[in-house]
């Protein structure tokens, strides 16, 4: 049995309950109400937390990407678009303050060393490591140091580069997440089956984040071992931004939510036995009792 992670006052392992985030990200659009109401959203049914993305942007992108033309309603350049999708100080002072007020636990991928001291002044309960990020030791050395429980995205890495970067990291209070780097994801490049892999390879909690289109792959990647999962949410698919489109609205999620309570009680132990609820049966169709 792998380790256990806590997370605040939830238990991230085998034997408990899956943890699920909604992950935020940037499909607030730059609002901090519409942050709000997908924070709303999460609460409603019943998500263990919600996560953000945190950027220092003349840090994390080049000047020349900056530079790139890129229509959008902050502007006209890739730079125009980063900037006015990064919340601040008031922002995340707000979301802070609301998420503590409805008793939701809420957390940030940082993806840079700037980033992660900006989080730190609000105390969070862990940080995530994004699939990007996963070869810059840097980072994960910083990431580290805070002496918190890190989620760790193993998108578009090799397995030579996961290794490594648990090395870095060690894996008391890690969780890995099994995901691929696209979005959405193409049923054939979801690979559930690299979970148990994962599982077989690390001394540490293993879940999903899922990008794809549906909601099945999710549910079936906690029948498959997944302690932990994370879904992209949106108040509407079809909002600009390039996250949306592999998002769960509302319906999508709670039934998501709803499946996933549903399927450790389904697999069952593996105990082969009568129930009590078969034995009128038994009496009324078994010919020889």
């Amino acid at each position: 049995m792998s380790k256990l992670v806590k997370i605040a006052d939830k238990v991230i392992g085998e034997e408990y309950t899956c943890f699920i985030t909604a992950e935020i990200g940037i499909n607030h659009n730059g609002d901090i109400n519409l942050a709000k109401r997908l924070i709303d959203m999460a609460i409603f049914t019943g998500c263990d937390a919600v996560k953000f993305q945190k950027r220092t942007i003349d840090v994390v992108y080049s000047k020349e990407e900056l530079a790139k033309e890129r229509e959008s309603v902050f502007g006209t350049t890739n730079g125009d678009l980063k900037r006015g999708l990064e919340f601040g100080y008031d922002e995340y002072k707000e979301i802070d303050r609301y998420c503590k007020q409805k008793g939701m636990i809420w957390y940030a991928s940082c993806w840079d060393e700037q980033s992660v001291d900006f989080i730190e002044q609000f105390d969070p309960p862990c940080y995530k490591i994004a699939s990007a990020s996963l070869t810059d030791d840097n980072l994960l050395r910083y990431v580290k140091s805070k002496g918190k429980p890190i989620f760790l995205a193993t998108g578009m890495s090799t397995v030579e580069q996961i290794d490594h970067a648990v090395e870095v990291l060690g894996t008391d209070n890690l969780i890995i997440y099994h995901c691929t780097s696209t979005y959405p994801t193409d049923n054939d490049e979801i690979n559930l089956k690299v979970i148990e892999f994962l599982k077989e390879r690390y001394n540490c909690p293993i879940g999903f984040s899922g990008h794809e289109k549906g909601i099945f792959p999710t549910i079936l990647s906690v029948a498959l071992g997944a302690v932990a999962v994370e879904r992209h949410i949106t108040l509407d698919r079809t909002l600009w931004g390039s996250d949306q489109a592999a998002s769960l609205e509302l319906e999508g999620l709670s039934r998501v939510i709803r499946d996933i309570r549903q399927t450790k009680l389904i697999i069952g132990d593996g105990v082969k036995r009568v129930y009590d609820s078969e034995l009128p049966i038994i009496k009324k169709l078994r010919r020889v009792q």
